[in-house]
Parts: C-alpha cells; sequence; structure tokens
C-alpha cells in the first residue's frame, strides 16, 4: 500500500481507460485487450499507460481514504471516531490509521489549488 506522505511532484494523468466490452468483462484472463496487441512495442506502450494510471488512481484514493480518516476523527463532530474505530472500518491496524488521520488533516489545511 501506498506511504500516507504527500507526492510533491508534479501528479502524473491517468492514462485514459479506453472501454472495455461487456463480453470480455466475464473472461478473467481479458485485460484491457492486452492479450490481443501482437506488435511488442505497442503493448509496452499501452500497458506502461495503465500501469502509470493505476499508480495514479492508487495515490489519489489513498488520499481520500486519508481525509476521510480525517474527517470521521475531527473532534469537533459529535459522532466522531476514534481511531481504533476507523482502523477497524478500513481493516488497517491502529497505528496506520492515526497517520492516516494526521495525513488526512494535512490535505485538509494545505489543499492543492
Amino acid at each position: 500500500m501506498a506511504q500516507p506522505e504527500r507526492n510533491e511532484r508534479q501528479r502524473l494523468r491517468p492514462a485514459p481507460l479506453l472501454f472495455e466490452p461487456s463480453a470480455s468483462v466475464a473472461d478473467p484472463e481479458h485485460f484491457f485487450d492486452l492479450e490481443s496487441m501482437e506488435d511488442p512495442k505497442e503493448l509496452l506502450s499501452r500497458s506502461t499507460e495503465l500501469a502509470l494510471a493505476f499508480r495514479a488512481a492508487t495515490d489519489r484514493a489513498v488520499e481520500f481514504q486519508a481525509i476521510a480518516a480525517a474527517q470521521l476523527a475531527d473532534p469537533r463532530r459529535f459522532d466522531r471516531l476514534t481511531t481504533a474505530d476507523i482502523a477497524r472500518r478500513a481493516e488497517w491496524t491502529e497505528d496506520y490509521a492515526t497517520k492516516m488521520v494526521e495525513f488526512g488533516r494535512s490535505l485538509l489545511n494545505d489543499p492543492r489549488p
């Protein structure tokens, strides 16, 4: 899982995830039509785009997890949760939940432009 540290470098824009035909979704071997590409240069290019897109999506999802954790732990909320409660809900350790709450607070206090 990604570390809860803010990445200061410019964010990578996810590659456009073209369409997935509904018939192919049932096939567990089907993955963005990569298995049908015959040109290794094209395969490398597209699979690299996908890897970068998924990394960027993971980073953003972790940031949203941290923001949600910080909001749930906010002492101003009458229904706030403890870090133990947050850890249980997110299937984290309590130490990781504490770090995510701190990370989320830093994101909330320093929003991006």
